[in-house]
């Protein structure tokens, strides 16, 4: 049985200890974006945190291959789905010797990552809550006000269905915050299976058997080795939340979100935080991963051989997808767009290229849309339709979409090949762009 603890992952994958203490307005922010996506994982300490802390822990596609052992697009997707499908229950010890936090909240990680950010924000915050039997656990942002006040952005999705319940009974949720846990931990927490199934129990799955104990307060089930715990209760109290820069990066706005009241924060001496970049691509990957799966899954059929999938990093991961097919049948590429936006109901646009494309290279896919599509019988558009409130050009999530087939005719002559030069590894290389 595998327990939670960051630390042997960040061994596994390699990590750099940052020397100097990092201011909490900025000082994480500027480190994390400077060093993304070309780097080992990070360690360092927030000015004011009991917790050293870990950041672009899972920033590129390998060290989240890594998390989930898999060696592979498809066995990584399969195996989420599978977890998702067919998780497992944990395996439930005693509790870890904890101490108590000092200064609450403020003990923690909390950062301002961009000017104009309404404070300090935890970004890496999973929130555990067992309501009537059904338990689930879901990663919100978390604004700091104090050492015992919080607020999070809770989408209308299953925590915010277990927290109206507990309020139509007129009672504050009892939930757990846990933060600095393995990434399997956190991709399971930022997967969406149906209410129901336990997001850790998900974790449990792919990390081949998990430990787990009773919270000290609510007895919620933590993942063992989380490096902070908070006891909590999501309150009746509507206070404001935001701004905040989200997946798009752009400045997601003012709301009125629940109200958190802290009992108790207490530390794991061998546990770490973790402080995830908004907008950044460890955020994009984490959150666009299992809707990549989804829309793998969705594809695959109506398509016979989907090659790659690619929600891409400056959609937040989220609202653009690039997937390359092995073309069978003349309407495969237009089959594959509706079943991607099936798939995951936020994706705004979507362009399926043929199997010679990688959709991982931006030169690539926009040489396909230049030479293999036509707008008149390869554009699919959809007016008016549910997409994603983070998008601030739509009108409350309503939104056009598009699709682009960009694959060539089944009887392509060699006008459509593109011209292959042997033994070149890059078009381009550094120098690309000009």
């Amino acid at each position: 049985m595998a327990k939670a603890y960051l630390a042997p992952f960040l061994e596994e994958v390699g990590y750099e200890r940052v020397g100097e203490t990092l201011p909490r307005d900025y000082g994480a922010s500027r480190l994390l974006a400077e060093r993304q996506g070309c780097g080992p994982a990070l360690l360092f300490k927030v000015e004011g945190s009991e917790l050293e802390s870990a950041g672009n822990v899972v920033d590129t596609r390998g060290k989240l291959y890594r998390a989930l052992q898999a060696g592979s697009d498809e066995e990584a997707y399969k195996a989420l789905l599978e977890a998702m499908s067919s998780p497992q229950p944990l395996k439930m010890v005693g509790a870890p010797r904890l101490r108590e936090a000092s200064r609450g909240l403020l003990s923690l990680p909390a950062v301002k990552f961009y000017e104009g950010e309404a404070g300090w924000y935890l970004s890496a915050s999973i929130y555990i809550a067992c309501y009537e039997g059904v338990c689930n656990a879901s990663i919100h942002r978390t604004l700091v006000r104090g050492e015992r006040e919080a607020v999070a952005r809770i989408v209308p999705r299953h925590l915010w269905s277990l927290y109206r319940k507990a309020r139509a009974r007129g009672e504050d949720l009892p939930v757990t915050i846990v933060l600095g846990v393995h990434p399997a931990v956190l991709l399971a927490a930022a997967s969406s299976p149906r209410l129901g199934v336990f997001e850790v129990e998900v974790a449990s799955r792919l990390m081949g058997g998990l430990e787990a104990y009773e919270s000290p307060i609510h007895g919620n089930p933590v993942p063992f080795g989380a490096g902070a715990i908070v006891e909590a209760w999501v309150t009746g109290i509507m206070v404001e939340e935001g701004p905040y820069v989200d997946a798009l990066l752009t400045y997601d706005r003012v709301r009125k979100q629940p109200l958190i009241k802290v009992e108790k924060v207490y530390l794991d001496p061998d546990g770490i935080g973790h402080v995830i970049l908004g907008g950044g691509l460890e955020h994009a990957i984490l959150m666009g991963f299992p809707r990549e799966a989804a829309i793998w899954d969705a594809v695959s059929k109506v398509v016979p051989r989907v090659r790659k999938v690619r929600l891409t990093p400056a959609s937040g991961g989220w609202l653009h997808a690039v997937i390359s097919i092995e073309k069978q049948h003349e309407g495969d590429g237009k089959s594959a767009i509706m079943a991607a936006f099936a798939a995951h109901p936020s994706l705004k646009h979507v362009v399926v290229v043929d199997s010679d494309v990688d959709p991982d290279n931006p030169w690539e896919v926009e040489w396909a849309i230049a030479t293999r599509f036509q707008a008149d019988r390869d554009l699919v558009l959809i007016r008016n339709a549910r997409g994603s409130t983070l998008d601030p050009s739509s009108q409350d999530g309503l939104t056009s979409k598009v699709g682009i087939d960009a694959t060539k005719p089944l009887e392509a002559g060699p006008g459509y090949k593109r011209g292959v030069i042997p033994g070149l590894r890059s078009w381009g290389g550094e120098c690309r762009g000009g």
